[in-house]
């Protein structure tokens, strides 16, 4: 079975009728579709509400931008001193070698800049990104994301995880992918041991947004990284219709601990163009997370945060537990005084 890039293949493949293909023609050429041949065949004969389908398949409603969406939701082009590099924070960066992904979510905050020919970074200016770190001792922390760098060759992976290791000041790196839950044959043992270097910390963090994504093939995936000795994080979008419940979040985070996978951030999501359908209300999300604090353990739990459109950075998006009142809120919801 080959990959889904196009409407096409979509209808070939039987997610998507005839008709349904021609209503979202416009939106795939706008904002890329990709599915992977694991990601295919796991959705045969999905429905359209299934958990799976409605993160990948395109549908009518991207068609709409609400005036609050923007094509660079986060700010990245005003943090972006040279082409692949981020620096938001003093003492961390993005490091983007490639604008590509095996899969395109629906609700990608870089939706507008990741796609087919996407651009990688050519040799010199992934040097020229390398430099830029190099020439700033603050950095402590670079995050290799993209695109999804597990899209890249063990040999190109290792490459870049060794130049990190060579700079002095930095001791973390952290790399953000997809493709453990959308393509985990890829997850090689040659790839995990790719992403280790002497004197530098090396963490994955995974894009994981519902316990349905955690396969067999899947949780076999993230096995072979933590067994090389990789600490694994999560990262979920908080999306309407697929996840925004407490029983839903509490599967997916305790088979995100089970499988020894960190619940990291659960991510409002961002403005991005076409997405204000699957966007709940903040004061929703804060209701899931108050929810969850009586349903799982501090293992399970992760930073609710709200991505400040501009470039301004995360601010922690979780509901306010102590009152003005110095009353204290307890998991059932009764309040309690506290008096230091």
């Amino acid at each position: 079975m080959k990959a889904a890039h196009s409407v096409s293949d979509l209808v070939a493949s039987g997610l998507l009728s005839p008709e349904a293909g021609a209503a979202v023609a416009g939106v795939a050429e706008r904002y890329a579709v990709a599915l992977t041949p694991y990601l295919l065949e796991k959705l045969a004969g999905a429905p359209a509400g299934d958990p799976l389908y409605a993160q990948y398949i395109p549908s009518p409603e991207e068609a709409y931008t609400a005036p609050s969406e923007r094509a660079d939701p986060i700010g990245d082009h005003a943090h972006a001193p040279v082409k692949g590099i981020v620096h938001r924070y003093p003492d961390r960066v993005l490091l983007k070698p490639l604008h590509a992904c095996a899969v395109y979510c629906r609700f990608c905050f870089r939706r507008e800049m990741v796609g087919p020919g996407g651009e990688a970074l050519s040799p010199a200016e992934l040097e020229a990104a390398l430099d830029y770190v190099r020439a700033h001792p603050e950095v402590w922390e670079v995050v290799v994301t993209g695109g999804d760098p597990f899209l890249l060759s063990p040999r190109r992976l290792a490459e870049i995880v060794g130049a990190l290791a060579a700079i002095g000041h930095v001791g973390v790196v952290r790399l953000h992918t997809r493709v453990p839950v959308a393509d985990p044959a890829r997850v090689t043992p040659e790839l995990a041991a790719a992403l280790k270097a002497e004197g530098l910390a090396s963490w994955v963090a995974v894009h994981v947004n519902h316990a349905a994504e955690l396969t067999q093939e899947a949780r076999a995936a993230l096995a072979r990284l933590a067994d090389a000795g990789i600490p694994l994080l999560s990262q979920t979008v908080l999306l309407k219709g697929i996840n925004d419940d407490a029983a839903v979040l509490e599967a997916l985070f305790r088979a995100l601990v089970r499988n020894r996978v960190k619940p990291y951030y659960l991510h409002h999501p961002d403005l991005a163009p076409g997405t204000s359908h699957v966007r709940p209300s903040i004061a929703e999300g804060q209701a899931l997370v108050k929810a969850l604090r009586g349903r799982v353990s501090g293992l399970c739990q992760p930073t609710y945060v709200l991505d400040i459109p501009g470039g301004h950075g995360k601010a922690p998006a979780a509901p306010a537990w102590i009152a003005e009142d110095g009353t204290v809120e307890d998991f059932q919801g009764n309040r309690h005084r506290y008096e230091p």
